[in-house]
């Protein structure tokens, strides 16, 4: 735990932290309020023209009819699951075995709900069409997350997804996206988010990852669903006096950021490009799909850490803030690009590279 704090330490206290939009600080909300109209209405209870406004922004974008606003993109997806299985009476559904809501929500949707859930394919892979019309068990609704964090952020070719989603409504199952980086994967897929959302029945959007923002979600579909969302949103205790903090930031850097996903995107494949000349070292993807990517490298992390924390004091560059104990022989990390990255100086980048495959070679010979 000393190490990791070291290193974290390390991370920040270099000229060039590599990764996001920087340091989170209380700037993030400053900001947005300083380019915002100070006088406007603050939302109160879920109505107001701050909070209305935006959440018909954001069913637009989306190709949606409506949407409501959430304060976590947990509270949004338990109720979206919570509302189709009420609608077809079959408390059931499937997912990956590493989505977010099993491996991190405490069992919520089990305890609150008591909902059943059937896991899609082995933790290391995508759900494939195969595992969708191979399922024996009814199920209420389908959810897919784009990308596929847990395993990197892999994604499905766009034609796979196309045939999922056909199937579910020949089958009479809802499809839900777990879209929480949906923003993300737009330069890949080369669509748009209405388009890839047409393809499903609720999709949830987050506003604190690739957007920066302080919190947020919003849950997108039809208006009937939508309402039901509200109720259950109220039953949550999601109706806060006011969310306007939440919903201000999420405005102001869904603007400033949503044109850079282009470039965060071909700055990822540059970056992991780096990382996969080092020895002994592979990203997942070996070239991203997205503005993020995961880093496996064959040295223990207790090895890693004080390896990496050289690299930085030597080269004034932060390449992560943590590690993760992959196995007694390997660690790993997540890289997301965003703002941080155009930042580095391409020589201080270069150097910290070649830092860090030296340090490598000479550590694993």
């Amino acid at each position: 735990m000393a190490e990791q704090k070291r290193l974290s330490e390390a991370y920040w206290n270099t000229a060039y932290p590599l990764v996001g939009h920087g340091q989170r600080t209380l700037s993030v909300l400053q900001t947005a309020l300083q380019e915002s109209n100070g006088q406007q209405v603050s939302d109160l209870y879920g109505k107001g023209e701050l909070i209305e406004s935006f959440q018909q922004k954001l069913a637009d974008f989306l190709g949606k009819e409506t949407a409501v606003f959430f304060p976590s993109g947990t509270m949004a997806q338990q109720i979206a699951l919570r509302i189709w299985c009420d609608r077809k009476g079959v408390k059931r559904v499937a997912y990956h075995p590493l989505c977010h809501v099993e491996i991190h929500e405490e069992d919520g949707l089990k305890e609150l709900h008591h909902i059943e859930t059937l896991l899609l394919a082995d933790t290391d892979r995508l759900i494939r069409l195969s595992d969708v019309t191979s399922m024996r068990e009814e199920v209420s609704c389908l959810l897919l997350e784009l990308p596929q964090r847990e395993i990197g952020g892999e994604l499905p070719e766009y034609q796979e997804l196309e045939a999922i989603s056909d199937y579910c409504r020949q089958k009479g199952i809802r499809l839900h996206l777990d879209g929480a980086r949906l923003f993300e994967v737009l330069p890949y897929y080369k669509k748009s988010a209405a388009e890839i959302a047409k393809l499903f029945d609720s999709v949830y959007l987050s506003f604190y990852k690739g957007v920066g923002g302080i919190a947020g979600a919003i849950l997108a579909g039809e208006e009937p669903f939508i309402e039901q969302a509200k109720v259950w949103k109220r039953r949550y205790g999601g109706d806060l006096i006011s969310l306007y903090p939440y919903i201000v930031t999420a405005d102001y850097y869904l603007e400033k950021r949503l044109p850079h996903f282009q470039q965060y995107y071909e700055q990822a494949k540059e970056l992991a490009a780096s990382y996969n000349r080092c020895q002994g070292v592979e990203t997942r993807p070996a070239v991203p799909v997205s503005n993020m990517f995961h880093v496996h490298i064959s040295l223990p992390k207790e090895k890693l850490e004080p390896l990496l924390i050289e690299v930085y004091e030597a080269a004034d560059v932060g390449l992560i803030p943590y590690v993760k104990e992959k196995s007694g022989s390997s660690s790993s990390f997540e890289v997301n690009v965003g703002d941080q990255y155009a930042a580095v100086p391409k020589e201080k980048l270069e150097r910290a590279f070649d830092l860090l495959n030296e340090k490598l070679t000479e550590a694993m010979s």
